[in-house]
């Protein structure tokens, strides 16, 4: 493929001001030379550099009356393999603080959990998907028993410990296509895609059983045989949104809490009783 001598905008950058771009490829072309064999091009009736340096090739005597083209085609492959590199690098660079500033819009500081602001993202996804594919969608709501006296008698940095360490052990206790969030303070969601209720519950509860075992290293003493209480609801079976599935999730949380805490409620809704307060409004 032949690459077209043609002009662009400059890079901007102080040693690369003298850059332009080339359509098509994206090939950085000084501007100097530019010029130049755009002079030699027209002489010779080629387009580009493959038919440049062809034409040196066949013309032994080109260098002299091309006033030592040939060697500042050598020059400008060095400095271009130099531009190029530079451009990698400040690409490289640009890809890099953008998945930067996308994690920090995304992830919650303290848990490296997806936020809030993800959970709601990806809840109206997983719906939409759930409702294609025709396929169930479980939901988790779950917090720290007596996290504040805990926080209140050990400290702040006690606490950030404990909400670090279940961020790590919900990471590591669910499945690829999972997704674990920091609802706010102490409280947490789950998101279980093609989960039924029977599923989404057994998950809850080995997860409530293997997160008593877990010990967090902190000095003196240590944290350990701290419980979770977790509320269960699932779509389509406990509401017809993700916000009334969400919701009933919490509501089940926080029965669990009230029944005595370290145990796994499920909502007590149906989408039948939904239809029937839909139709009593």
């Amino acid at each position: 493929m032949k690459v077209l001598v043609v002009g662009g905008g400059s890079m901007g950058r102080r040693r690369l001001r003298d850059l332009t771009y080339l359509n098509p490829g994206g090939v950085l072309l000084f501007e100097p030379v530019r010029e130049r064999c755009e002079e030699v091009a027209s002489a010779f009736s080629v387009r580009g550099f493959t038919d440049l340096e062809a034409a040196l090739r066949d013309r032994p005597d080109a260098g002299h009356e091309l006033g030592g083209l040939s060697d500042r085609l050598k020059e400008f492959r060095q400095r271009l393999a130099i531009g190029m590199a530079e451009h990698v690098a400040l690409a490289l660079g640009n890809l890099r603080l953008q998945e930067m500033l996308r994690t920090q819009v995304i992830r919650d500081p303290v848990t490296g959990l997806f936020n809030r602001r993800y959970m709601t993202e990806s809840l109206e996804r997983e719906v939409h998907r759930a409702i294609r594919s025709q396929t169930p969608l479980g939901i988790v709501m779950l917090d720290i028993d007596n996290f504040k006296p805990l926080n209140d008698r050990l400290g702040h940095e006690a606490g950030d410990r404990l909400l670090r360490a279940l961020g790590e052990f919900l990471r590591t206790h669910t499945r690829g296509h999972d997704i674990a969030c920091r609802y706010g303070g102490d409280e947490f969601t789950l998101i279980l895609p093609g989960a039924s209720l029977d599923v989404t519950r057994r998950r809850a509860e080995q997860l409530r059983e293997e997160f008593k075992r877990l010990r967090v290293q902190y000095p003196d003493p240590a944290l350990g045989g701290v419980t979770l209480s977790m509320g269960v609801a699932t779509f389509p079976d406990h509401g017809s949104s993700w916000e009334v599935v969400l919701q009933e999730a919490d509501a089940a949380l926080y029965r669990a809490k009230r029944d005595g805490r370290d145990r796994v409620a499920t909502s007590a809704r149906s989408t039948q009783q939904e239809a029937d307060l839909d139709r009593a409004t």
